[in-house]
């Protein structure tokens, strides 16, 4: 599957409603490159998007 395909198929809706839930979680875990992809930003839009109300964010390095 190239490129193009992957992203037809996860913008088309009736097929990503094939996907389980431990499908999606799979795509989920393993999308990302790397640790720097993960951010104190990236984290609070996933929540907010999830309309996650019980979870904050905190930057401690």
């Amino acid at each position: 599957m190239n490129r193009d395909h992957f992203m037809a198929f996860f913008r088309n809706d009736e097929k990503l409603n094939t996907l389980s839930s431990e499908d999606r979680m799979e795509v989920f875990l393993q999308i990302l490159q790397g640790s720097s992809d993960i951010t104190k930003d990236l984290l609070n839009e996933l929540i907010s998007d999830y309309n996650v109300y019980n979870l904050e964010v905190n930057h401690i390095k």
